[in-house]
C-alpha cells in the first residue's frame, strides 16, 4: 500500500482531477481520507459504485455529500447505461478546466486520476468509460497491481492499486470492509466476518434473514447460521451444522445481492470519514 501511495504521488501531478470510486453499500468505510492530500486543489468526484447492490440508502449518501459542496455520483459500473452519467459528471467536474486550455488554443485529453481501496470497481469504471475491456478486473480484492494509463474520448484515465484505509482504525468499518470483499479473505476469520455480517444484517435488514434462511428476530448470530445450515441442508454426518459452509454461503449471498439491496452505513459514519 505503501508502494501505492508513492506512486500516485508521484503521478498525481499529471492529472487534471481525480475520482475517488467507493462502494455504495458502504461509502464511508471504503473512503480512504489518506488519498484526499493527493488531490491537492484538483477537483474530486466521490463516485458511489456498486449501486445496483445497494438501497434507497446509497441515493442518500449521494444526496449527503453534494450537500457538503462535493461532487458525487452514484452509479453501477457494470450497467453501460452509466457511462453517460459517469461522462456528464466527469466534464461538469473539469469544465472550467477545458475552458481555459481552450482559451490557450490547447486541444490535450484532460487526465484523471482515478482512486480507491481494493475490490470498489475502479477498474471496471475504467472499462466502462473505454467502452470495452482496457483494464484487468476481477471480483476480490487486489487484482490491479500498477498503474495503468488508459485513453478515453475526451480524456485519459489513471488506473491505480487499490489502497486501504491506514490501519482500519474504526473496527466497525473494518468488518464492513470484510463484508464487501475488500480486504483478502485468507487473512479474516471467516467465522467471525460471517457472524458479524449476520448480527448487523440483523438489526437492519431482519424481514431478509427471516426470508432467505427463515432465521427470526430475536437469535443470536449462531442461532441465525445454525438456520442457515439448517435451511441450506448444509449438515455434517449426524445432523450437526456445516458452520463453515453457512458462513460461506451467508458471505456470498450478500457479496453478490441474494440477500437483496443493502447499505450499511450511517449518516454519522459519513461524518466521520470526513465525506460530509
Amino acid at each position: 500500500m505503501a508502494k501505492a501511495m508513492r506512486m500516485m504521488e508521484e503521478n498525481v501531478k499529471l492529472c487534471d482531477a481525480v475520482v475517488f470510486v467507493l462502494d455504495a453499500r458502504c461509502p464511508a468505510a471504503s473512503f480512504n481520507a489518506k488519498l484526499l492530500p493527493l488531490a491537492g486543489s484538483r477537483p474530486v468526484l466521490y463516485l458511489l459504485n456498486k449501486a445496483d447492490l445497494a438501497d434507497m440508502g446509497a441515493t442518500e449518501y449521494v444526496k449527503s455529500i453534494q450537500r457538503a459542496g462535493k461532487s458525487a455520483l452514484g452509479i453501477a459500473a457494470n450497467a453501460p447505461s452509466s457511462a453517460r452519467l459517469l461522462k456528464e459528471e466527469m466534464g461538469r467536474l473539469v469544465a472550467e478546466k477545458v475552458a481555459r486550455m481552450r482559451e490557450r488554443g490547447l486541444n490535450k485529453p484532460v487526465r484523471f486520476l482515478v482512486a480507491g481501496i481494493p475490490n470498489t470497481g475502479k477498474s471496471t469504471v475504467i472499462n466502462l468509460l473505454a467502452g470495452g475491456k482496457k483494464a484487468v478486473t476481477g471480483d476480490k480484492a487486489g487484482v490491479t497491481r500498477g498503474k495503468q494509463w488508459v485513453k478515453c474520448e475526451g480524456f485519459d484515465l489513471l488506473d491505480t492499486p487499490g489502497t486501504m484505509p491506514p490501519g482500519c482504525e474504526n473496527q466497525k468499518l473494518a468488518r464492513r470492509l470484510a463484508f464487501v470483499g475488500s480486504i483478502h479473505d485468507e487473512i479474516l476469520e471467516m467465522d467471525e466476518i460471517a457472524l458479524a455480517l449476520l448480527e448487523e444484517l440483523a438489526e437492519r435488514y431482519p424481514d431478509r434473514l427471516a426470508e432467505r434462511y427463515a432465521a427470526e428476530a430475536g437469535l443470536s448470530p449462531l442461532e441465525m447460521l445454525d438456520r442457515v445450515c439448517r435451511k441450506r441442508g448444509f449438515l455434517l454426518r449426524g445432523g450437526e451444522p456445516d458452520y463453515e459452509r453457512g458462513e460461506r454461503a451467508v458471505i456470498d449471498d450478500f457479496r453478490k445481492g441474494k440477500l437483496g439491496r443493502i447499505c450499511l452505513d450511517c449518516a454519522q459514519d459519513l461524518r466521520d470519514a470526513g465525506l460530509i
